[in-house]
């Protein structure tokens, strides 16, 4: 009888829990200048663009999420010929530089409040790759083919701050409270093999990769917009 009563406690007890629980989510825009051994190599600032979820209890000061990011460090285009024996028709040949950021994070902030500062953990991988397509000349993103010149990934962890500022609140509650999301963090990765702007050549006929192996570290800046709901 009582792991009955026990059960149907827990049962009811259910509803009410997850009432009380707590989500946010974001998009950040980001900026990612490389560092120490990869910024020797890469010289220049990604771009992209950061998206994150979590679950953050109301009566806790912690989140626990995941973030995915996609940065893009550099680009090169050019106007090819189609083949050797169509000359006279054209194509866009455009080779960009990526990156791939995916981490589990651990974020210490107050769950209540107009202003919310945080430190944040963060534990994950880094993949960068390079890749070559051909376009359409006279229809911009008709893709005729592409190819991956190279890939690597590497181990990454880090941690960082920031703080969400209250924009938005509705009054009669039918929407999220929506946040400005400011934040800087430090990411220490693994060794990678890479590609950056201008690697991959035409030499004679024959293409050739001049590809560079490094830690990956990144110091990024991010701003954004965060719901809770």
């Amino acid at each position: 009888m009582r792991k009955v009563t026990s059960l149907l406690l827990v049962f009811m007890a259910m509803p009410a829990l997850a009432g009380a629980q707590t989500w946010q989510g974001g998009i950040d825009f980001l900026l990612g200048s490389p560092q120490k051994e990869f910024r020797k190599n890469v010289d220049r600032l990604g771009v992209g663009v950061t998206l994150n979820a979590g679950y953050a209890p109301e009566g806790t000061p912690v989140m626990l999420g995941l973030e995915f990011g996609f940065m893009n460090y550099g680009s090169s285009e050019r106007r090819e010929p189609f083949s050797t024996t169509i000359p006279d028709v054209f194509v866009r040949v455009s080779t960009t530089n990526n990156f791939i950021l995916g981490h589990a994070l651990l974020r210490l902030q107050p769950n209540t409040g107009v202003v919310r500062p945080y430190l944040q953990g963060m534990v994950g991988f880094n993949y960068l790759f390079t890749e070559t397509k051909i376009e359409n000349e006279n229809n911009v993103g008709q893709e005729v083919a592409s190819s991956t010149n190279l890939s690597d990934g590497a181990f990454s962890y880090g941690g960082g701050a920031g703080l969400m500022v209250l924009v938005y609140r509705p009054d009669d509650g039918s929407i999220s409270d929506i946040y400005l999301d400011l934040g800087a963090r430090y990411l220490f990765g693994g060794e990678a093999e890479y590609l950056k702007e201008g690697s991959v050549r035409n030499v004679n006929g024959r293409v050739v990769y001049d590809s560079f192996t490094s830690a990956t570290d990144l110091l990024e800046l991010q701003i954004g917009v965060t719901v809770r709901f």
